[in-house]
């Protein structure tokens, strides 16, 4: 009888270059050695241990801007960059979260729709992960409809002055960089803002019982004056962030595959070994069926985010077509979580286990 992995009951490896395999395995490593046996601490701190050394380690491997060319970037494809989304976001949502904004975020956005100038004093750092960079473009008033942002910024003489608040913003206490979007007399613009420029400052968001280890803040821009030159020159209006959305929600079609077929490799394990009534739960039926259709959901979402990624590789994917994938696969991977967590029982509300954590971080996946 022909054994099967019970994490890819399909065979989708057999869909991946062995160079595709070879990333993945090298970002599953680093993912082992560096963050698996800590992250369970820093979601319960909420906190992460040395955010600067992590950047580094995930820049030597070249996952921050990887699917970029030029520039210190690694210029990987769009399929083996989702394969290492999958494996960021199999130990962390807030891993995945970092290395999205990073790069598809704040370096797409620059290196998309910058100048030369901006794109040499900032990617090749970023791609070391030299300098952290966050991407500000949600407000308190404006999430989902970024036309009615506030945050303005107007000319004065030869500069621009920004003014206005960004929330719930990944990497924004730790950036060295921000990319924000404002309203100007022209349109909505983006703006390359050194952190340390006077009236920037970004507190930290506390009191979150999601997406704990990552760097989570609000933005704070009173009269921060940029020289003229700040200003991203190669983009006016909304299809500017907009477009960095859609590479960074790209991402999220492969994560969230990531922190369900973690939590199913935890359902599974469980349910092999806790014995009640004579025999592992595993034998029950009722359990059998909840593994089933884990199992179906996990190989469908992944199957999908391949075929988009080759189709992004092939320069034929659209924004609604990411759309598709992102409502798929974190409504699937969520679902996952929550029926691996029923078969833990009260071990799935454990931090010893990765489901409530994986659980908890798929809430704001999905918003």
């Amino acid at each position: 009888m022909t054994s099967h992995d019970p994490l890819d009951l399909a065979g989708i490896d057999d869909l991946l270059s062995e160079e595709e395999r070879a990333i993945r395995a090298s970002v599953r490593a680093l993912c082992a050695e560096h963050v698996e046996p800590y992250v369970a601490d820093w979601f319960e701190r909420g906190t992460i241990d040395d955010v600067r050394g992590l950047a580094r380690e995930l820049g030597s491997l070249g996952l921050l801007g990887m699917h970029l060319e030029g520039h210190g970037c690694a210029g990987m494809s769009a399929t083996a960059y989702g394969l290492a989304c999958l494996e960021l976001e199999a130990t962390d949502s807030g891993l995945r979260s970092l290395v999205s904004v990073q790069g598809s975020l704040a370096m797409f956005a620059i290196h998309r729709f910058g100048s030369e100038e901006q794109k040499d004093a900032w990617l090749p750092r970023m791609a070391a992960g030299e300098a952290i960079g966050c991407f500000g473009l949600t407000e308190p008033d404006a999430g989902s409809d970024p036309a009615s942002m506030r945050t303005r910024a107007r000319r004065d003489g030869a500069d621009w002055v920004l003014d206005g608040r960004k929330m719930w913003i990944t990497n924004g206490s730790v950036a060295d960089v921000a990319v924000v979007w404002a309203q100007t007399d022209d349109g909505v613009r983006g703006f390359v803002v050194p952190t340390d420029t006077p009236g920037f400052s970004a507190p930290l968001i506390r009191h979150k019982l999601s997406l704990r280890a990552s760097v989570t803040s609000e933005l704070v821009l009173d009269g921060v004056r940029l020289p003229g030159d700040a200003v991203l020159p190669d983009v006016v209006g909304l299809k500017g962030p907009l477009s960095c959305l859609n590479e960074a929600r790209y991402g999220i079609v492969w994560g969230s595959m990531g922190a369900a077929r973690t939590c199913l490799a935890a359902a599974l394990d469980h349910a092999g070994s806790r014995e009640q009534f004579g025999r592992p739960i595993a034998a029950f039926q009722l359990t059998q069926a909840k593994l089933a259709d884990m199992a179906l959901e996990l190989t469908k979402g992944t199957l999908l985010a391949l075929h988009l990624g080759r189709r992004k590789d092939a320069g034929v994917l659209t924004p609604p077509q990411v759309s598709l994938g992102k409502l798929n696969n974190v409504r699937e991977a969520l679902e996952i979580c929550r029926t691996a967590r029923t078969i833990l029982g009260a071990n799935g509300i454990s931090l010893e286990y990765p489901v409530i954590r994986h659980m908890n971080n798929l809430e704001s996946v999905l918003t």
